[in-house]
């Protein structure tokens, strides 16, 4: 019977593992069913008119979670995951517009009306789709698997999934959740990162303990040269934010002195210590293909950007080893803007914990991390 709802048919095509989950909320109960169901393939074209309608018309009383779980040739528990949302993935300014202005229902209508039309490229866009090319120098392993997070509704989502088989990118897992949050289900998924354009939805996730980026709305030209360059902020970023703590409450000179004491003392892990260090995994990789081959160019390159100088820089070299991690390049600012360095570098993606670095950057999708006591309140910190 579902079969001819979603089809048209009752032909059994490539089967495709569906998630559904319907939380029924009672007066009595507030309880989530979970159930498996094995649907066959489905061809946008078929998700039209009364058929759409027929999935999860009360809202107020039913939310309907769709994942597509798709087998794939590497257990997702061995893969390098991030999750990205719609709009930070794609541009999706015009239809926020109208959403805001018109409602969902016209939102709705809009989206079915220009379901055949390609969305633009978002600020991560450069960066999700040079992360999936580096599947193609492991084509057996496929280390690296991005999944969509999005709170679409199933319908409105079939636009953006043909954006995705339009400009070719290997994204095949999502979570539609129709207005409702979403972050809770990423570890599921063994999300590493969340990037996302909401704020607010960061800044929840990173409470709960998933890591989450706000992608800021800077304009990106790529280049068509080869290869993903990220860069990251020590503090707050790779190591947690104890350091910045101590500067804000005992001020500089207190701290250079306090950093000469305990700079062989590693740091705690901050909150994308972990995407590092499977990023630095990946590129031992690389490293190993490399001996085996050395016609074989690396396409992954690392760097770290920090406020931090002489004699605060020992901490990061001796938290970095301590974690097992390698990169490419550290650069210590001591304070020299670092959009300066950064619109030379030009990484396809720079993490920092304050907006104030993110401002002036040129082509680099910058990605705010709201964690820790420098967005505890306007404080600007030097670290």
């Amino acid at each position: 019977m579902l079969e001819r709802i979603l089809t048209g048919t009752g032909e059994p095509v490539v089967r495709i593992g569906f998630v559904v989950a319907m939380r029924a909320l009672s007066p009595t109960t507030n309880t989530v069913r979970f159930a498996r169901f094995n649907f066959p393939r489905l061809e946008h074209a078929h998700l039209s008119g009364s058929k759409q309608a027929s999935i999860g018309k009360d809202r107020k009383r039913n939310s309907l979670y769709l994942s597509y779980l798709i087998t794939m040739p590497y257990p997702i528990e061995d893969k390098l995951v991030i999750a990205v949302s719609s709009s930070a993935l794609f541009d999706m300014q015009a239809s926020d517009a109208i959403f805001k202005q018109e409602g969902e229902s016209a939102y709705r209508e809009y989206q079915q009306n220009h379901i055949d039309d390609p969305l633009g490229k978002g600020v991560a866009f450069p960066f999700v789709k040079r992360l999936l090319d580096l599947n193609k120098s492991f084509t057996k392993e496929q280390p690296i698997e991005v999944i969509l997070f999005s709170k679409n509704s199933p319908e409105a989502g079939l636009r953006v999934f043909r954006s995705i088989q339009h400009h070719q990118l290997n994204i095949s897992r999502a979570c539609f959740s129709s207005g409702n949050p979403n972050h809770q289900y990423l570890p599921a998924f063994n999300s590493t990162l969340f990037l996302t354009t909401n704020a607010e939805e960061a800044k929840e996730a990173l409470a709960n303990g998933i890591t989450a980026g706000v992608v800021g709305k800077q304009e990106i030209h790529d280049s068509n040269e080869e290869g993903l360059c990220l860069a990251f902020d020590f503090d707050g970023v790779i190591a947690d934010d104890s350091s910045e703590k101590y500067y804000q409450e005992q001020g500089l000179e207190a701290y250079q002195e306090y950093e000469k004491v305990f700079g062989c003392h590693p740091l705690k892990s901050g909150p994308i210590a972990e995407l590092l260090k499977r990023i630095s995994s990946f590129q031992q990789l690389e490293r190993t293909k490399q001996q085996a081959e050395p016609e074989y160019q690396r396409m992954l390159k690392t760097a770290i950007i920090t406020a931090r100088n002489a004699p605060a820089h020992e901490r990061v070299v001796f938290t970095l080893q301590s974690m097992g991690i390698e990169v490419d390049e550290v650069f210590f600012m001591g304070g020299v803007e670092k959009a300066r360095l950064l619109n030379i570098l030009k990484p396809h993606i720079f993490f920092d914990d304050q907006t104030i670095h993110l401002e002036h950057i040129k082509d680099v999708a910058g990605v705010h991390i709201p964690f820790g006591v420098a967005n505890a309140g306007n404080t600007v910190s030097e670290i």
